[in-house]
């Protein structure tokens, strides 16, 4: 067993939502660039441009990219192995959202109850926290700041095993016609098919986080991924919804078994101002 204190996995969480806030990933920054050169739109160049100079402006005065600064959500792989001291894993996890929100001068923009109050807890936590124990001693932190202009795009539906891929397919870039510029386009789309309700809903999630450019090791869903990517671009709403061939970045499928009278498939959306970092202790 190996000891690690909630101190350590407080002061990473607090340096980990600073560098999402701060610092949009190279792999992003690459597709954005990778995009300009090939949108076919005038004007959606221009706003590709104008992305990149407010992403490089933000990583040099270390400011926040967005001013919707997102929810806390974090992935924990926890080792079966490790043991957090000195406090709760949970709490440790809130109190370096708390820090980073206050010291970094960071929106806040959570609610304590969703429907009658809506007042603002002031520190944006609590975090929404998804733990998994895997094997080993480590314990790796996977966080995203998830601003929802994109969030509230979200999708899902439970499809029959006879709608088969043209289904998912449908349904995907339905989910895009939808949403139109709303999403803050370009976008990365999560997709997550199989298990339960929940379960689509949380690979979709899962899946935004992938680096872009990296498939499913599947062959089969990585030709699905590409073939959804070309058909999310082809709707022409293009970047900022203002017309062009750059609707998303990505798309990036992650599935799990279900039930035979079951086809569930979630749509997650991650606008361009894709704000997540991960550590491990």
């Amino acid at each position: 067993m190996r000891d690690i204190e909630a101190g350590a996995v407080r002061d990473m969480v607090f340096r980990l939502f600073l560098r999402a806030n701060y610092f949009i990933g190279e792999d992003v920054m690459r597709a954005l660039r990778e995009a300009r050169s090939t949108e076919r739109s005038p004007l959606g160049r221009d706003v590709l441009s104008q992305i990149l100079e407010n992403n490089e402006i933000a990583a040099e005065e270390e400011q926040a990219v967005c001013q919707d600064t997102g929810l806390a959500v974090v992935f924990v792989e926890y080792g079966q192995e490790a043991h957090v001291v000195g406090g709760g894993l949970e709490e440790a996890i809130n109190e370096g959202v708390r820090r980073a929100y206050a010291e970094g001068y960071l929106r806040k923009s959570v609610v304590s109850d969703p429907v009658f109050d809506r007042r603002n807890t002031q520190d944006n936590t609590p975090a929404i926290i998804h733990t998994r124990i895997v094997p080993g001693d480590r314990i790796r932190l996977i966080v995203a700041a998830k601003g929802f202009g994109s969030e509230n795009m979200s999708a899902l539906r439970m499809l029959k095993p006879s709608d088969g891929v043209e289904g998912i397919k449908s349904f995907v870039v339905d989910a895009v016609k939808e949403a139109g510029p709303n999403l803050c386009p370009p976008v990365i789309l999560g997709v997550g098919i199989g298990g339960t309700v929940e379960k689509a809903a949380l690979l979709a999630k899962f899946a935004t986080l992938r680096e872009v450019g990296r498939h499913n090791p599947d062959p089969r869903y990585a030709a699905l991924e590409r073939e959804l990517l070309t058909l999310v671009n082809s709707t022409g709403i293009g970047p900022a919804g203002l017309g062009g061939t750059t609707t998303a970045l990505a798309v990036n499928i992650e599935w799990f078994p279900t039930h035979i009278t079951a086809l569930p498939v979630a749509v997650n959306f991650l606008c361009h101002a894709s704000r997540h970092a991960e550590g491990t202790l």
